[in-house]
């Protein structure tokens, strides 16, 4: 039981403990956050510190040597003062004509009392038989303070009988002995004199420093106080310049913050005419500069953008007349020679493209002019992928390439909108089929608490770092000799990129030359989500470098490329071999109806397929696994 209760107690104490140290730990944190966030903060401390230890150096040094210039002072004043009066003592022993005991000890005990007050301030005296002597007349010590006696040390009474003159130490006078009640400084001298029919005694002068000690600790209670009021100068003084410069650049931050918002005509106040009023006075030039050239900019962009639609809109009725024309062309294309048949074709192409860029280009309008409305609901993004990987199968399969779908079991639900996912993932899909260069596209749905995410992975010719960071720019190509195979209009991954940050999420792309490209499409599950993280890596696993595969399509004509014009300012072949075409078969016609018998229409060769670049098979490439 006993033991139970101990080691509650130490749990407790323990987590009492690391509580307490967290807590710690988040206040020194919020401290250096806050001392590293403020100049002024910074600027107090440093001045502080400094100061602190230039105070403590100079304070240091006086000390040191007002110390030692009053125990230096003081002890030159005792060594004087005791050499008079050993001087005197030896004088006064030399005079004297006792020859008996008694009276050489009264003689040596008035000496002692004598000597004791005629010096300059309170000492004390000691006259000490030397040791080792053997004289007739035995004289015992004469001291004033029997008690003061041990601070004569071994060593002082050893170098003082070697008879060299004078010797001194530092002492430390007890504090039973003194008036104040604690230890004082104080300095022995000792010298030899000789006692008549006594032989040499050895004469010490105890004096005290406690005055000296009293005048330094007044200097440096002095010092103490003019360096408390010197730094306290000094942070105010600092706290004053300081708040005069950093508070315009703090006005400045937060106009440069109000500016960032999106508020223009936010300007710092400008008082005076010293070098503050100057930054105040530039920085408002500066704002009102960046104004002007923001507005044009806008103005540039709104006519710009205005031109776009509005030609786009404009461009609907001709080529809604050209199209029924070119439809009506097209639908009558047996008729016609097979050049002519062939134009009829690539017309009806090209027109499709036409659109497609129209369509795009008023689609792209809508996100610069911020009309773009997002019709969110909740979907399952497997569905979403599996009505894209459809529509992208008869391409595949007339390019060669097999497309893999890898998906969880359980729901991928999210809020989006499905027609804009979709024309992502078909946008994404028709981009690596037409890259993969016949290898297989893999297509990857993942999700997790926050997020849901598709990966299209291609394994063609890949692409660099530099071309992953421009893939999303409008009409960018990163080989621009590289035919576009599929009648792209060069919006699409850039309408892309404008779908997902309408979602709120991610359009990312990676690549490697001959390793092939990945791209992911991450949502948030949510509205007002903030993606972090995605539930699927961009980067692939490692792979070995593929050879540069030999472009199949190199040696075919391109079927959705425009044919080989001469200038505009000249005739079209095309066109006038078409005419001349038609000329000679209505000739035959005619010649055919004054014989009475019909002739043979040229007519297109059996199996031709006028869409090549569209047909697509069910049972060969271009199916889901």
């Amino acid at each position: 039981m006993t033991g139970t209760s101990r080691g509650g107690v130490t749990a407790r104490a323990a987590r009492a403990w690391r509580l307490a140290t967290v807590r710690a730990g988040a206040r020194t944190r919020r401290l250096v956050r806050a001392w590293r966030g403020s100049l002024q903060a910074r600027v107090l401390t440093l001045t502080l510190v400094v100061g602190l230890l230039a105070l403590a150096v100079l304070g240091g040094y006086l000390s040191v040597t007002v110390r030692d210039g009053l125990f230096t002072q003081r002890v030159d004043q005792v060594l004087a003062e005791s050499a008079r009066s050993a001087a005197q003592a030896q004088e006064t022993f030399d005079a004297s004509t006792a020859t008996t005991g008694p009276e050489v000890q009264l003689l040596v005990n008035d000496l002692v009392r004598a000597l004791r007050s005629s010096g300059s301030g309170e000492r004390e005296v000691f006259i000490l038989r030397t040791r080792g002597q053997q004289q007739p007349i035995l004289v015992t010590s004469g001291v004033t303070d029997s008690s003061l006696v041990g601070l004569v040390s071994d060593q002082l009474r050893t170098a003082t009988a070697a008879n060299e003159g004078q010797r001194w130490e530092s002492v430390a006078w007890p504090a039973s002995a003194t008036d104040s009640g604690r230890v004082e400084p104080g300095v022995m001298v000792g010298q030899v004199v000789t006692v008549p029919a006594a032989g040499s005694y050895e004469l010490y002068f105890l004096y005290s420093l406690q005055a000296e000690q009293d005048r330094l600790e007044f200097l440096q209670s002095v010092l103490g106080i003019g360096a408390v009021a010197l730094v306290v100068l000094l942070v105010s003084m600092s706290w004053l310049v300081t708040r005069q410069v950093v508070r315009p650049v703090r006005q400045a931050a937060h106009v440069a913050e109000r500016i960032a918002d999106g508020s223009l005509t936010e300007r710092m106040p400008v008082r005076g005419e010293d070098e503050m009023a100057r930054l105040g006075r530039s920085f408002n030039e500066m704002a009102e500069s960046l104004q002007d050239q923001i507005d044009r900019m806008e103005h540039l962009s709104t006519m710009q953008r205005r031109f776009v639609s509005d030609v786009s809109h404009e461009l609907r009725t001709p080529l809604t007349t050209v199209r029924m024309a070119g439809e009506m062309i097209y639908e009558s294309r047996d008729e016609f020679d097979p050049v002519v048949r062939r134009s009829a074709e690539l017309l009806q192409q090209q027109l499709d493209r036409f659109e497609d860029l129209l369509g795009d280009l008023l689609e792209i309008s809508r996100f610069d002019a911020g009309a773009a409305v997002l019709d969110a609901e909740a979907r399952d993004l497997r569905d979403v992928v599996g009505a894209a990987v459809d529509q992208a199968v008869p391409l595949a399969a007339a390019k060669g390439s097999w497309l893999s779908v890898t998906q969880p079991e359980g729901q991928c639900v999210a809020d989006v909108d499905p027609r804009r996912v979709e024309r992502v993932l078909r946008n994404l899909l028709v981009n690596a089929i037409e890259h993969a260069d016949g290898s297989d596209v893999e297509v990857t749905v993942g999700a997790d608490d926050r997020a849901v995410a598709v990966t299209v992975r291609d394994r063609g010719v890949g692409m660099s770092r530099d071309e992953a960071a421009h893939v999303f720019d409008r009409f960018w190509r990163a080989d621009p000799a590289r035919a576009r195979t599929t009648g792209g209009t060069g919006l699409g991954l850039a309408i892309s990129l404008e779908d997902a940050h309408l979602h709120g999420g991610w359009l990312e792309a990676w690549g490697r030359p001959r390793q092939g490209a990945c791209f992911r499409l991450t949502l948030p599950r949510r509205a007002g989500i903030t993606l972090e993280s995605s539930p699927l890596p961009l980067e692939p696993p490692a792979e070995p470098e593929r050879p540069a595969p030999r472009d199949r399509d190199a040696d075919r004509p391109d079927p959705a490329a425009l044919p080989d014009l001469p200038p505009t300012t000249g005739s079209f072949d095309v066109v006038e071999r078409a005419r001349e075409a038609q000329q000679v078969v209505e000739r035959r016609r005619g010649q055919e109806r004054g014989a009475g018998h019909p002739a043979p229409v040229p007519d297109a060769p059996a199996g031709h397929d006028p869409e090549p670049a569209r047909r697509g098979g069910t049972d060969g490439p271009g199916e889901t696994r």
